[in-house]
């Protein structure tokens, strides 16, 4: 883990920088593969952010041309820091990412 400073909009006027711990993706790419593995629904606390999983359904999502939903895996808060995976070409291939990191700030 590092730590890292991010931006975190309070009010309109306020905008105070504030130290927070990131987990290295490849840690929690560990995590989400275990339980993508295990196929069952959780959700907690993983690396000091909540997180959840949900696994893939057969049935396909609402308005999509999907035939399943896939299984998906978040973690962290958005706007703050946030990583998420998605299983969208089923549960035994890679799954597609997505990182939120807009409001940390680069050195």
């Amino acid at each position: 883990m590092i730590t890292v400073k991010a931006r975190v909009k309070a009010h309109a006027e306020d905008t105070p920088l504030v130290p927070i711990l990131v987990p290295d993706l490849d840690d929690v790419r560990a995590v989400a593969k275990k339980l993508n593995a295990e196929g069952n629904p959780w959700q907690g606390e993983v690396f000091g952010w909540q997180a959840e999983y949900n696994p893939e359904r057969p049935e396909p999502p609402l308005d999509s041309k999907m035939t399943f939903t896939p299984a998906d895996f978040c973690i962290g808060e958005s706007g703050i820091w946030f990583f998420s995976l998605m299983w969208e070409h089923g549960r035994d291939k890679e799954p597609v990412e997505f990182l939120d990191d807009r409001s940390i700030l680069r050195s």
